[in-house]
């Protein structure tokens, strides 16, 4: 007979997955869109800019927006945890900074499949691409698309060739 328990925690081969918390809940986003994980720098706000937008930073030469995820799901602030981080995604050609409070491992979905997230007003701004359980734990798998778009809506317009003279 199979120990359950071994099973249970057994090592996925798969690591599909960059693991991180928000408040109380665990998400996910697929490793391929992850191009590096940073500590928090110095930001510069964006005058007008969504709510959700932190601002931008200068990374290696390349201006970033950051995204607060915990904005943009309307969690609870509290006061930054000390493991926050910054998860630099890619998809396209678009590099998008997410603020998470905690990255907390790789791993893979053990072969389960992906879950529609359950339906709620509002739900093509979450930007989840489905649900899995780990365990007794739901672990929500983020669209990086989705906050590409969002960074991409927030793009400074083009100055006129009048302001450029100044």
């Amino acid at each position: 007979m199979k120990n359950v328990q071994t099973a249970r925690h057994r090592p996925d081969p798969e690591k599909s997955l960059v693991g991180f918390l928000l408040d109380k809940g665990a998400y996910a986003i697929p490793i391929n869109h992850v191009r590096e994980i940073i500590n928090p720098t110095q930001i510069t706000s964006l005058p007008r800019a969504p709510e959700a937008v932190a601002g931008v930073v200068d990374h290696r030469g390349e201006v970033i927006v950051v995204l607060d995820l915990r904005a943009h799901f309307r969690l609870h602030e509290t006061p930054r945890p000390a493991r926050e981080k910054w998860i630099l995604t890619r998809s396209s050609d678009v590099v998008v900074g997410l603020v998470v409070d905690q990255v907390t491992e790789v791993f893979g979905t053990q072969g389960e499949r992906l879950k529609a997230p359950p339906r709620v007003r509002g739900e093509d701004l979450r930007g989840f691409l489905g649900v899995f359980s780990r365990g007794p734990t739901l672990t929500f798998v983020l669209d990086v698309r989705h906050f590409e778009e969002v960074a991409q809506s927030v793009r400074a317009e083009r100055p006129s060739p009048e302001t450029r003279k100044l």
